[in-house]
């Protein structure tokens, strides 16, 4: 289970450094230098929704194939060497060059989705039944710390340079990349060597070739529009996702768009990452007496307060106050939904399942960023790109107030 755990340690570099924080302020301030106002915004929404338009429809795929051939823990490993070596070649990404960067996210990004999808669907199989929100929840801890502290280390680089002998903050930022590359790979090492493969269930049996990874994805399609929680949780998740992961991804680059200063952007992210470790584990915790449902209902309240706030932000404590705010609920929401659908999925299917899972948070992540652009672009400014985050979150909760949890085989 700590070898498990060690992985969102491990991947959760690329999730703070290049998906939340560094890339997106330096895709704004440098790679997008020349475009009109306001257009890096819209650009840098258009390739997050792009790369996760391709993520979704390429999760089910992979997590079929990977149930098929019993290679849960190998297509992890696959991709995720895969993304960390499209993540190094992000640090050849320099001033004007928002094509490159454009081309290169997505290459990192959609291996690092399909890693976390065979990541995800090993749940089941490392914690017993009872203690998956707690195991959870912890992984999600370590995830924070881990990358919290590597976020930490680039920001040193990055505001900087001078500390680490390099020439500009440009040379920080290169640098970053490489070492989210490094310590990707670096910690995925206790879990290639601590976890043994899932035994392949008998109705998992098949060839691997491309008809048979359809023939299963079909199958499990069907499993998951006959079971009602399943199908319900999965609606609910994408609502709520779309919310929660256009806030990870939009926060920076539209706290620069109205004027929050670069080390304030970056230290209120550093606050989520830090105050995101004792919080995911006291939801974890909190999870054993009220379950899972409810601890992620009340995140999802408090993700409400953060989205009106937003309309307002317009000074930096506006946005550390906003960050804290995620900071308390995002590891802990996140770490119950996840736990929460392998109560539902079938153990000897995970893969395939949580494929689906991930197809929902992905097209929700779609949706969220596009809309977050285009108000962008129509009314001149991001700030109300904030409005639809409340009605995602409100129809999510409402729709998972009706979810109720059970295994099914």
């Amino acid at each position: 289970m700590r070898a498990w755990c060690l992985y969102d340690w491990a991947n959760s570099a690329f999730a703070t450094t290049v998906m939340a924080a560094i890339l997106p302020l330096w895709y704004a301030r440098s790679a997008a230098a020349g475009l009109p106002p306001g257009r890096a915004t819209a650009y840098w929404g258009y390739t997050t929704g792009a790369s996760l338009a391709l993520a979704a429809i390429l999760s089910p795929l992979a997590g079929a194939w990977a149930d098929g051939r019993g290679a849960r823990k190998k297509t992890l490993l696959l991709f995720a060497a895969a993304g960390a070596l499209a993540t190094a070649l992000l640090a050849t990404v320099g001033r004007g060059d928002w094509l490159r960067a454009s081309l290169l996210y997505p290459l990192a990004h959609v291996p690092f989705v399909i890693a976390t999808v065979c990541y995800d669907a090993l749940l089941p199989h490392v914690a017993r039944s009872d203690d998956m929100d707690r195991v959870s929840a912890r992984g999600f801890a370590l995830g924070y710390l881990g990358g919290g502290l590597l976020l930490a280390l680039n920001t040193a680089m990055v505001l900087r340079p001078g500390l680490f002998h390099l020439p500009s903050t440009g040379a920080g930022v290169r640098l970053s990349f490489i070492t989210v590359s490094i310590w990707w790979v670096l910690f995925t090492i206790p879990l290639a060597r601590r976890i043994d493969e899932p035994p392949r269930a008998a109705d998992n049996e098949g060839t691997g070739a491309a008809i048979d990874v359809f023939r299963r994805l079909l199958a499990t399609l069907g499993e998951i529009r006959r079971n009602r929680n399943a199908l319900l949780f999965l609606i609910a998740f994408w609502l709520y996702s779309d919310g929660i992961g256009t806030i990870i991804k939009m926060a920076v680059v539209y706290g620069a768009e109205v004027g929050i200063g670069r080390s304030d952007l970056i230290g209120a992210l550093l606050l989520v990452q830090f105050v995101g470790v004792p919080c995911s584990t006291l939801f974890g915790r909190a999870a054993r007496r009220t379950g899972a449902r409810a601890g992620i209902l009340f995140g999802l309240a408090v993700y409400a307060a953060i989205a009106i706030g937003a309309l307002f932000l317009s000074r930096p404590w506006h946005f550390w106050a906003l960050a804290l705010g995620v900071g308390a609920v995002q590891g802990g929401t996140q770490a119950l939904s996840r736990s929460l659908f392998a109560s539902i999925a079938p153990a000897r299917r995970s893969a395939a399942w949580f494929g689906f899972y991930s197809t929902s948070a992905r097209f929700a992540g779609i949706a969220g960023p596009l809309l977050f652009a285009l108000t962008g672009q129509i009314t001149g400014s991001s700030r109300f790109g904030t409005v639809p985050l409340l009605l995602f979150f409100t129809a999510g909760a409402a729709l998972l107030a009706r979810v109720r949890p059970g295994r099914v085989e």
